[in-house]
């Protein structure tokens, strides 16, 4: 597969979370992704890991395994609105960054 583009629509301002692509291994993820986009490590049958950046602001990126072998694992669901369980719970440099994000929308815990 090759590098990942996105369209001028993917960088307007306000959208709800949504699949943005898919890539074979996760350093073909973007450096830059476009607010509230997601990118799928793996393919459509065997989805490995989700990336994304945080919502917090602070240019962090997240990395959560969709790999059902894993402990623990997260399951992702819809593609233009998307919800992701359970939660996401990270921690960098002492701050935590804890949310659920459902029907496209982030929801701070």
């Amino acid at each position: 597969m090759g590098s990942l583009k996105f369209s001028w629509t993917q960088w307007i301002p306000f959208r709800p979370w949504r699949l943005a692509g898919l890539v074979d291994a996760a350093d073909e993820v973007p450096g830059r992704l476009p607010s509230k986009a997601v990118v799928v490590v793996g393919s459509e049958d065997y989805p490995k890991w989700l990336a994304f950046d945080c919502p917090c602001g602070q240019n962090h990126r997240i990395l959560i395994p969709l790999d059902k072998a894993k402990k623990p694992h997260w399951r992702v669901e819809g593609h233009k609105r998307l919800s992701i369980f359970p939660s996401v719970d990270a921690m960098r440099a002492g701050v935590r960054c804890h949310y659920v994000i459902r029907n496209g929308r982030t929801k701070w815990v």
